[in-house]
């Protein structure tokens, strides 16, 4: 019986998913479990990653008129307390200061001090909608002052029970834009178009196929009137939901008072939308592509690209191998890949080739080169792609690899996609009945009761009755109602009642 191919990360993602997340994350040094319960420290890889989505993603914003502002961390109860929905929907992830000054225990130690108990408590922002109505009203006086275009770049707290690095944290990083519009066409407008740019952005620049559709009901953000989202498939078959834009009607504008002068000489309210992803980005991009061996980055994003690795064996050689390497990495840097210089990396440290190898492999960086003096001497480099086995080499001319370098990143990052696509395509299923729908999301190995599912599309009647109880049942929710799914009759799983459409199920993080 042969015996299973050594791999950098135990366990593998067949033996014990979740930890495995935890060891890739571990392996390729991007975060930690910080000293706070909950909270993450991300380390210069992982933060290099979020740095360069977050550079992208700003282009893009930017590119359709957004700008960038900054509002304060610390709500006002009461403008929380205003929108009803909203309130509720957050309450409990809510951390709050009641305080504003320490005093001495008398034991050593510290307490708040009584004397310094605020009028009223500060919410740490969970969003922000609230605080920036308040702003928005004091700026909006005519309809001439709108649309208000504005994103923001901030952390947010939501007291998190179930903590997981990157997937769910109590403070996290993410943008959050929040747009006042004249009239409900141009908000709703708004709001399809960020959808637009997130499902851009995931499939061109993350490699990740994703669905995009609307939330029902039950899974609509608090007080919105409809939520858009994309949601991806991960390498367990669950969803994440990878982006939301959400139309709010008139009810943040109502609750914060944002009203203008129409053209008719009318008082009216604003149309307002908002629309954030997150660091859980990064979460879902090792989910979706890591493998055994560590991190697998899509091209696009890589804090580095290309990473160039000195092979130095003896003191007399040294010198011309480095010389080489600086010669061969700036030349990358002037080459173009998807419209910015190639980022490189060269490792000079003094340690072992096959160690400092695989910390690049784990790593997750697209292409690894290697020149000795072997290579000087024949005019190449040993390249190897991190899309293909970590063993596996090609022996290229150097000025011939230095003249294909941004195709060959742009074959890794096709690959990536197209490997994600068919994963999802082969655990994608189309279900029709109750019975095959409840085998679907029930596991049937009791050593691995995680194996199981996929995305389900299946027919719903609609009613929030039907969404809680496969939810209680099944751990299994509505992930969206695809826009694009074209009407087809049918009949609801669970009730037998008329559909005209499917939507999408799947148990989600």
């Amino acid at each position: 019986m042969s015996q299973p191919a050594q791999t950098a990360i135990t366990p593998r993602r067949d033996q014990d998913f979740p930890e495995w997340y935890q060891q890739v994350v571990k392996a390729a040094d991007m975060a930690e479990n910080s000293e706070v319960r909950g909270c993450m420290v991300i380390k210069p890889w992982g933060y290099g990653l979020w740095e360069t989505m977050q550079r992208q993603l700003d282009g893009m914003f930017k590119a359709t008129g957004h700008k960038n502002a900054y509002f304060p961390l610390f709500i006002p109860l009461s403008y929380l307390a205003k929108e009803a929905e909203h309130v509720e929907g957050f309450a409990k992830e809510c951390a709050v200061v009641t305080h504003h000054r320490l005093e001495s225990d008398g034991r050593g130690g510290l307490r708040p001090a009584p004397s310094a108990e605020l009028t009223e408590p500060l919410i740490v922002r969970p969003t922000s909608e609230t605080i920036i109505g308040a702003s928005y009203a004091k700026w909006v006086q005519s309809w001439r002052d709108l649309p208000i275009l504005i994103n923001q770049w901030a952390n947010v707290v939501r007291w998190e029970m179930r903590p997981r690095v990157f997937l769910r944290t109590t403070e996290f990083l993410w943008q959050e834009g929040h747009t006042a519009h004249e009239t409900a066409a141009e908000a709703l407008e708004e709001t399809n178009l960020m959808l637009g740019i997130y499902e851009k952005f995931a499939r061109e620049h993350l490699a990740l196929p994703v669905f995009t559709g609307e939330k029902s009901e039950g899974e609509r953000f608090p007080g919105a009137v409809k939520t858009l989202c994309i949601e991806a498939m991960v390498q367990d078959r669950k969803a994440i939901q990878a982006g939301t834009s959400h139309f709010l009607g008139q009810n943040f504008a109502k609750a914060s008072g944002i009203q203008f002068l129409s053209r008719e000489n009318q008082q009216e309210h604003a149309w307002t939308t908002s629309w954030g992803v997150s660091t859980r980005l990064v979460g879902t991009l090792i989910m979706a592509h890591a493998d055994d061996d560590g991190m697998v980055l899509p091209p696009r994003v890589a804090p580095a690209q290309i990473v160039i690795l000195p092979v130095t064996p003896k003191p007399e050689t040294r010198e011309a191998v480095l010389a080489a390497v600086e010669q061969l990495a700036s030349d990358l840097r002037a080459q173009s890949y998807a419209g910015e210089p190639i980022r490189v990396e060269v490792d000079k440290r003094d340690i072992g080739g096959g160690q400092k190898s695989w910390e690049w492999i784990k790593k997750g960086v697209p292409i690894r080169v290697e020149i000795g003096p072997r290579d000087l001497e024949k005019g190449s480099v040993a390249v190897a792609r991190r899309d293909r086995g970590p063993k596996e080499k090609a022996f290229i001319p150097t000025a011939e690899f230095v003249a294909q370098a941004a195709t060959t990143l742009t074959e890794i990052q096709q690959a990536l996609l197209d490997r994600a696509i068919a994963y999802r395509e082969a655990n994608t299923l189309k279900i029709d009945t109750k019975e095959e729908f409840y085998r679907f999301f029930t596991a049937t190995n009791p050593e691995k009761p995680e194996i199981h599912g996929g995305f389900a599309l299946a027919h719903w009647n609609g009613t929030r009755e039907v969404e809680d109880r496969i939810k209680e049942e099944l751990k299994v929710t509505i992930r969206c109602i695809p826009l694009d799914a074209p009407e087809e009759d049918g009949r609801c799983i669970l009730t037998g009642e008329p559909s005209r459409r499917r939507v999408v199920w799947a148990k989600s993080y």
